[in-house]
Order: C-alpha cells, then structure tokens, then sequence
C-alpha cells in the first residue's frame, strides 16, 4: 500500500507507518539536518529535500495514504501562538497535497494547542478543508469567508465532489504504550466513497494500572528491582489516593497494562560516562541543572514530552530525575527509546540538534499503532470490492 509522507521531520510516522505495512513511495522535508537523518534510514531515492511549497505531485501516482506533521509552531502552548498569522502553518499545503494525490486516506499529527479556544474558528476551518478539499479559496478571498462556505457545502447536502470522513482526537501516547506522557491531536480522513468507519484504537495502558503496580501489589519496584530504600514513600495524599483505587478497583487491577516508565525504557543501557559504555548514540553530556517548573523526568514515571523548543532545546524537559533528586540530560539513544525508535534507527547531528529532531517526532508505537489500524480498514476495502467484482 502506497504512502506519501509530508513535513517527514527525523521520520517516526514514517517509521510507525513503514513497520504497519505500507510502502513510502516519498517522504518531503525541507529541513536539511532531518533530511539528513532520513537518509539513513529510508532509501535516498525516496527522500525530497525541498519545499513543500514547490513539490511537483504529478511525478507520484495511486497514492493510499498521505501522513504528516505540518510544523506545529504556530499552535504551541510554548511559541507565539499566532496561529493562522504565522508564515510556518502548512495545512494549506497539507491540504493542497490531498486535492491533488485524492489518496484513500490521511493521517496528521499536530501540537495539544490546536485546541485551544483562541484557534476553535481556524481549527474548525482546517478539519472542513480536510473534508471538502476540492472547495478551495478563492484568490482574493479570507479565510473566514472561505470558512463560510465550507459550512454551507457541509450542512446542504447536496456536495458530490472528494470528501474525506474526518476523525480527531486529542490522544496521550502514554495512554498506548509509549513511555512519555505526550498529548498531541491526531487527525484521521478516509475517503467517503470507500464506506469506511473509523474510531481511534483502543486505549491499551493507563495511569491507575502504574499506580496500583507501584503502591498497591508493589509489582512495579520487584519486577525492576528497585531496592526497598529508594522506592516511593506514600505521603499522605497519596495514601487517600491508594485507598480511592481500592475501593474503586476492589481485590482486582484495572485491566489496562500499567504506563511504561522512564526507568522500563533505559534499564538495560550502561551508565552514559561509565567505562563500559561504548554506544555511539548514548554519551554524556554535563550541565544539566533543575530548576522551578523544569525539574526534568522522575525515573518511575512516563517522561515529560521531549520537546524541541522554539530557540533551541528546553533541557529542564529533557533530563532525567533521579530518586535521590540528581538530574542529568537524556542521551540521544535514550531519546530515541522515550519516542520509541528502535535503537538503529539513526539520528544525525550533534546533540542539540539530535534532540530537536526527537522533539518534533511522532513516537514510532503510536503511529504504528495507528497505522496497523488505517492498513486493516483500507485492505478490508480493497478486499471486499474484489469480492463484489467476483460476485458480480
């Protein structure tokens, strides 16, 4: 199944979206040092370095899936916030590469703050271009104008042009297995004459499951070996909430698997400035410090978000909390294993730019679980049409 990436970055839902089964026939990044990660990774004559404004679509044909991650700098909690304003919102381009590839499905990922009530018009305007791609704006026309009749084509009835069924939700990696508390809005479209339903996959892993592993069964600190003097002590709210998930859960666990933790994801690599260390990937590095608001990742619970920052990276969010309060910064591989990426998957450039191509990543599980999902209901499509050719 044929796959078009945009706005690939250092390429995990490419990666996720590779490993579901489906072939990426492109992958289009404008960024050189992430193109430069991409190569490594995927064969080069697959890779587009260029502007996703100037991309000729005609030089790819039967695309089934078009996935991306349009720059989400203009939707951070943590940038300007400026939205529809700022030179860097590609949805447009997005949507350009929709109306034109007409691919059975997309899929796109994108920053919590798309949700905020400030962008609710713009955002509601994006997921109607998304359905309706082929009403485009006209040349002298605004948005918001645009935006009106997108919702007269949605709510007449009578519109027979490409349409796309469109799903969003805002998702928690952690809540799917990925040990980094992540919530980014997944956008989902599959092409309406298929006759698809669509719904999230279920969620797999909980925050209740950790607790009662950790604080109730003591499982959690056994089964990682964590010796009885640094595990976590209950204080005093956290005995009211030990005794709220017993009477909630009683004698039996919540069903879900307990969150993945920091500790899980890097237990079995050698300390970074140890002797024994010799992966390339996992050096380390000094001068990581905790300060108020930015006191890094505790060890016994899923990581704080990797992030990129705006200027650079933030390192209070990328360090690791010790039980004893010591802090360091995450290694690169250690990065990797927080978004998932196996442990050869190559990330190029030095350390800082490593983790900003961490930061903007899609971690690989999630996307592959998505991705697992959309490759099952677009070949059950394929399938069942074939079916009908033979009946009839």
């Amino acid at each position: 199944m044929r796959s078009l990436e945009l706005f690939s970055g250092a390429g995990g839902l490419a990666e996720g979206l590779k490993l579901a089964g489906f072939d990426h026939v492109g992958l289009l990044e404008y960024n050189k040092d992430a193109c430069n990660t991409l190569r490594y990774n995927f064969p080069q004559s697959k890779i587009f370095e260029q502007d996703i404004k100037t991309f000729d679509y005609n030089q790819l044909d039967k695309i089934d899936l078009i996935g991306g991650g349009p720059p989400c700098q203009p939707f951070s909690l943590g940038g300007k916030a400026q939205g529809q304003n700022d030179k860097r919102d590609m949805f447009p381009y997005a949507i350009n590469g929709i109306r034109r590839l007409m691919p059975k499905a997309f899929v796109f990922e994108n920053v919590k703050g798309l949700l905020r009530q400030s962008f609710s018009s713009y955002f509601n305007y994006v997921i109607l271009q998304l359905t309706y791609p082929e009403v485009t704006i006209s040349q002298k026309e605004t948005w918001k104008s645009h935006l009106e009749r997108l919702e007269k084509t949605h709510t007449s009835g009578f519109y027979l042009g490409l349409k796309y069924n469109v799903v969003y939700r805002l998702i928690n990696a952690a809540n799917y297995g990925v040990p980094q508390k992540r919530e980014r809005v997944v956008i989902v479209g599959i092409r309406s004459d298929l006759g698809l339903e669509w719904s999230f996959p279920e969620e797999t892993h909980s925050a209740e499951r950790l607790f009662w592993d950790k604080f109730v069964t003591a499982e959690y600190w056994d089964k990682n070996c964590v010796p009885i003097n640094l595990r976590e002590t209950p204080n005093a709210n956290l005995i009211k909430k030990i005794d709220r998930l017993k009477n909630q859960f009683g004698f039996f666990p919540p069903e879900t698997q307990p969150w993945m933790t920091t500790r899980e994801a890097i237990n079995d690599l050698p300390i970074p400035n140890s002797k024994n260390n010799k992966i390339e990937d996992h050096v380390y590095r000094s001068g990581a410090k905790a300060y108020p608001g930015h006191t890094g990742s505790y060890i016994d619970e899923p990581s704080k978000t990797i992030k990129a920052g705006d200027h650079g990276v933030p390192g209070g969010e990328n360090m690791i909390r010790f039980e004893n309060g010591e802090v360091r910064y995450f290694t690169i591989l250690e990065a990797k294993r927080i978004q998932t990426f196996p442990d050869d998957y190559s990330i190029t450039g030095s350390w800082t730019e490593g983790m900003r191509q961490l930061g903007n990543a899609v971690p690989v599980k999630l996307s592959n679980i998505i991705g697992k999902e959309l490759h099952r209901k677009l070949n059950f499509s394929k399938s069942f049409r074939n079916t009908a050719s033979v009946s009839i």
